[in-house]
Order: C-alpha cells, then structure tokens, then sequence
C-alpha cells in the first residue's frame, strides 16, 4: 500500500511539474520578433509591446521586439536567424519567404472586419489644384514625392503597377525631388507641407486620424488602389517544430479564448483575431510584381525582350493556374 501511495504521490507531483513549465522547450530560451518600420519606433512599441508580453506569458520565454530602420532590416535579421518570426506586409514577406527561409502561417484580421487594406496617394487639402492622378502627372515637374520603403507593399509596389507602370512614367524621373519614408513620417510629410504627394494606405491613416487628428484633417485621398490582401504573419522555416505548434496555437487562439484584454491589445495594433495562412497568399503579389516588369518590358526595347516576355507570359500562367485552383477548393 505504501508502494502505491509513493506511485500516486509521484504522478501527481510529476502532473504539477508538467503544468508549470513552460510550453517551449528550454533550449528556446528566447524568441525575437520582427516588426516592420511602418511608423516611429516607440509608437510601435506601445501598440506591441501587450501583445508581445502576453505571448511571453503563454509561452514560457521572452520575447524580444525587433525594430529596423527599414524593411529589408527585418528580412536580413530573420535570413541569419536573428529574428525567429515577424509581421511583414505581403511583398516584404515574399523576399522573407524567397530570400530569408521565412513561411507564412498566419494572416492578420482588419479591426472593421476588412478582407485587406488599399494603397494609398494623399496631398495636403490645400493642394486644390491636385484632385487625382491625372492632375498630379501634369504637375508632377514642379512636385516633390514621397515613395515607400522599397519593400512595402501599399508604399511601393502597387503604386509601382498601378500608378507609374500603367502610365508609363518612374517618379525618380518625373517629380522635382523624390524620397523614400515610412507611412506615418510620409503622411505627416504631406500634411506640414514637406512633400507635395506621398504613398500610404488606409490602415496607417487610421491611424494617423486617431494620433494626431489635426494632421490627419490637413490631408486628401486622390488615388486609391484595388485590394491589397492582409498582412502575414512569418517564421523561420527552420524552427523546431515544437516551438512551432506553440507559437501558432497562441496566434490563433488570441482575443478568441482568453479575457476581453487581448482583444483590446489586437485592436490597438489595428487587428482583429488572425487566420490561419500559408505561402499561397502571395499568389497575387507575385503576379502583380510580373505584370509590373512585364509593362516594363514590353516597353523597353532590350536585346532579350521576347524571351523574357515569354518567359514572364509562362511564369504568369502557371500563377493564374494556381490561383484558379485555390478559388475552386474556397
């Protein structure tokens, strides 16, 4: 009997153990998480910093924030395992993905419920003469410019196909004077008059009217692009994979199953809870960077022009075909 009760006290003191350890194994003594230079540091680290403590809560291990200057800051740092996940906008997770062995498995929710965000162009309100497209092209000789991060997705690249592409113009050609910035320095450029025209999207400007809502009054929309998917959430493929299952089942279950904090702490980044992703929704920014350089091409007159137009045409094909079978299985 005395055996027995040895055994209960063991299993149970054993079952103890196991519900106080942490759920990532011990050799994970910490995680680093990238976050994206969309506006100033510490204003990122305010709307991050909840979340990112309640994830070291749940998982056992610290979890260090890791801030850039710019975007390719954080691809690097994850290509030498320096960051183990991060929040990337889509083009910025394609060179992770392609360049830094990053994956997609998760996709952020917007806080309204929207199945993505726009890309932005924005003037002062001043700027009557500057309404849309059209009128910026025509005065575009005595305006100066804004652009994005080279690796944004609403800052660079889909103006780049939409905006410039399309109407057979680059911008380092056709403005007075043109620089490179993060959403919220372009934005606040536009609005104190510092930049005549400027990139963004309409979740920065969300946040632009919440920080400093007299700012925001000072600035007009005149030029809005299609939808642009959510943004992904990424690790390093080669994590362990049980810090892997940890790490999801967190992001998954956040602002779902826990208190009514966590959804506040979502809301305050500009997020609802996250869905499940993979690599695949990347499918239409990959298109969009083919159809750009296939305007370009098509334009150029290049020694290896019709190869590479051939070239492109097949790569696009295979994409549209991958694309139409993930709308059949939806």
């Amino acid at each position: 009997m005395l055996k027995n009760v040895f055994k209960t006290t063991a299993a149970r003191l054993l079952a103890a153990t196991a519900l106080l350890s942490p759920i990532v194994q011990a050799e994970t003594a910490e995680l680093n998480f990238g976050i994206i230079a969309t506006e100033s540091t510490q204003g990122l680290k305010d709307q991050w910093m909840p979340f990112l403590n309640d994830m070291s809560e749940k998982l056992g291990v610290k979890i260090n924030p890791f801030f850039a200057s710019d975007y390719a800051g954080v691809i690097q740092a994850m290509r030498f395992d320096k960051v183990d996940l991060a929040w990337y906008g889509n083009k910025s997770a394609m060179e992770a993905v392609d360049r830094a062995g990053g994956e997609i498995f998760a996709q952020t929710v917007d806080v309204m419920g929207n199945p993505g965000y726009w890309s932005l162009l924005i003037t002062h309100q001043d700027n009557t003469e500057i309404n849309n497209v059209a009128d910026m092209l025509a005065n575009a000789g005595s305006l100066t410019f804004g652009n994005g991060d080279p690796n944004s997705t609403s800052g660079y690249l889909v103006p780049s196909y939409y905006v410039w592409a399309k109407n057979g113009v680059e911008p380092n050609k056709i403005f007075k004077r043109t620089m490179n910035s993060n959403h919220e320095t372009n934005a606040l450029s536009v609005a104190t008059k510092k930049v005549d025209i400027a990139t963004n999207n309409t979740e920065n400007m969300a946040r632009i009217q919440e920080n400093f809502p007299d700012r925001f009054n000072d600035i007009k929309v005149i030029w809005k692009s299609p939808l642009i998917p959510s943004d992904p959430i990424v690790w390093r493929k080669n994590l362990d994979e049980a810090t892997k299952s940890a790490i999801y089942d967190f992001i998954m279950n956040y602002g779902k199953t826990g208190d009514a904090q966590e959804l506040t702490n979502l809301n305050n980044i500009g997020w609802a809870p996250f869905k499940a992703s993979s690599d695949l929704q990347l499918l239409p920014i990959r298109q969009l960077v083919l159809y750009k350089e296939l305007i370009r091409l098509t334009a150029s007159d290049i020694k290896t022009k019709e190869t590479d137009i051939a070239a492109i045409n097949a790569q696009l094909g295979e994409l549209n075909r991958m694309m139409a079978a993930l709308e059949a299985q939806q």
